[in-house]
């Protein structure tokens, strides 16, 4: 499929977060798909990204998506509610609905859709059994809610077990590392029957700290932010706000 202009909605794993280049702006499976599709294209692509971390649903569908469908992009690819699904209280068919109603929303717009579930790290987190558990639920419910139409692409990275492995996350195990973020990219390219490029050499390997320095560094802030109604993302802005031509190098 030829696409010329690529927006993006999201939260961390859109924005890139674990995939952090020297001068510490991160990159992500998102850039790497508007590498593929420029690389792919005969014609100028330009990209947007509007992921910011820490985001609820709600904030992605009420703030980024308008903005994302107001570019008016070829293709749009929204993910979301895995920081809803961390909360002690969720509705897990409706954070499912949420999604296929954005989904709908972009598709009436007459933009080609991606609508593609995160990968799962469970099996490297504190509480995963509870964590896999919502995810396979938001999982199942998604698909069953996805209209049977063109002009949606659903990835679901959730169910390729080979993200599993903790060689693709990074330090936190809660996000993707510069590897897992390749392999998200090249199954989006692949659903949107795009080769994928040379993403270039896999990260090495990553040194992680043992569970007391892991607790200390990762897991007590993310409970103190929880505590406190904060969002690691709450002074963050759109890394991409508009649609800027993709170089290739």
């Amino acid at each position: 499929m030829g696409f010329t202009s690529f927006a993006a909605v999201g939260d961390s794993f859109t924005e890139g977060v674990g995939d952090e280049l020297p001068g510490g702006q991160v990159r992500g499976w998102a850039d790497l798909v508007a590498q593929g599709l420029a690389v792919s294209s005969p014609e100028p692509v330009t990209y947007a990204n509007l992921a910011i971390r820490g985001r609820l649903l709600d904030a992605i569908l009420e703030e980024q998506l308008p903005a994302a469908i107001a570019l008016k992009p070829q293709l749009l690819s929204l993910n979301g509610g895995g920081n809803d699904i961390l909360r002690p209280r969720v509705s897990i068919d409706a954070v499912a609905q949420r999604l296929v109603d954005g989904a709908k929303q972009a598709l009436d717009a007459g933009i080609h859709v991606i609508l593609l579930s995160g990968a799962n790290p469970s099996d490297h987190l504190p509480m995963g059994k509870r964590i896999s558990a919502r995810g396979d639920a938001l999982a199942a419910a998604v698909h069953a809610k996805i209209p049977a139409q063109p002009g949606l692409t659903f990835v679901d990275n959730w169910a390729d077990p080979e993200l599993r492995h903790l060689d693709y996350w990074s330090r936190d195990r809660l996000h993707m590392g510069a590897s897992g973020h390749q392999r998200v990219a090249a199954n989006v390219l692949t659903a949107l029957e795009v080769p994928a490029p040379d993403f270039g050499p896999q990260a090495s390997s990553i040194q992680r700290p043992r569970n007391s320095a892991y607790w200390r560094e990762y897991v007590l802030p993310w409970i103190g932010r929880r505590l406190t109604g904060r969002s690691s993302g709450d002074t963050r802005t759109a890394k991409y706000p508009t649609l800027e031509r993709v170089v290739t190098e």
